[in-house]
């Protein structure tokens, strides 16, 4: 199995808690140029945030693929006209030159052959096609708030678990994409209920010793209790072109 932990017990937490990054889908559709007439994959779709709200802002064909049955089983309530398939990866069911846009958000962590899952991105998407991976970088990971402040055991945990920038670039060029840029986004909200973060809708979470997990947690409820905490969500996003 390409991840590193079971997503079907997860599913119920990620429906209810992991939402659209709005400045994600902003560089998605406008990086992506989509039209009604593109066509557009999501590697790794989970519930289906993205790839459903692209098919309800955009109109074009879209389709997601998860490992999880229960993942896309919730994603197929959220939209219907959505294509969704159970696969993996390093295996992308569809033919060579399907698609404009192929796209994955928090993924490329957990795969372990990343260069075989570029490898086939780059197969499949049509001549001139755009590939994303929305990712973190080092920076990123030491910063994010609150994560890496109430739980910095994480730090090393997730330095170890992403690729680095510089890497993912290389494997892109390596299969022969082109014109590689990044883009940085950032949204700040503040997290008002932290049941989120105790039900561990975040991967991250359960990689943690449950000593550190609770020490974070009680941590998290004391100075909410003195008002809301601030949190600031970045991306990366990795484009190159095929």
């Amino acid at each position: 199995m390409p991840y590193d932990m079971d997503y079907d017990k997860l599913a119920i937490e990620y429906a209810r808690h992991r939402m659209v990054h709005p400045e994600v889908l902003r560089d998605l559709l406008i990086t992506g140029f989509l039209t009604p007439l593109s066509r557009v994959l999501d590697v790794g779709c989970g519930t289906g945030n993205y790839i459903v709200t692209i098919e309800s802002i955009v109109g074009c064909l879209c389709c997601g693929l998860d490992p999880s049955a229960k993942m896309l089983q919730s994603a197929q309530k959220r939209g219907r006209a959505v294509n969704l398939h159970l696969g993996e990866a390093i295996r992308l069911g569809f033919a060579s030159n399907s698609f404009d846009m192929l796209f994955s958000v928090d993924v490329i962590h957990h795969l372990l052959e990343r260069q075989r899952y570029i490898s086939e991105a780059y197969r499949v998407l049509k001549p001139k096609g755009k590939f994303c991976t929305v990712t973190d970088s080092d920076w990123i990971i030491r910063n994010r708030q609150p994560l890496s402040n109430y739980f910095p055991e994480l730090v090393d945990i997730e330095l170890r678990r992403y690729p680095r920038i510089a890497q993912l670039r290389a494997w892109m060029e390596g299969v022969g994409f082109h014109d590689m840029v990044e883009h940085t986004v950032e949204f700040t909200d503040d997290v008002l209920d932290i049941q989120e973060y105790r039900e561990r809708a975040y991967s991250a979470l359960h990689l943690l010793p449950e000593e550190a997990f609770q020490r974070g947690i009680a941590r998290m409820e004391r100075d909410l209790q003195r008002g809301p905490l601030r949190r600031v969500s970045r991306y990366i996003l990795v484009w190159g072109v095929k």
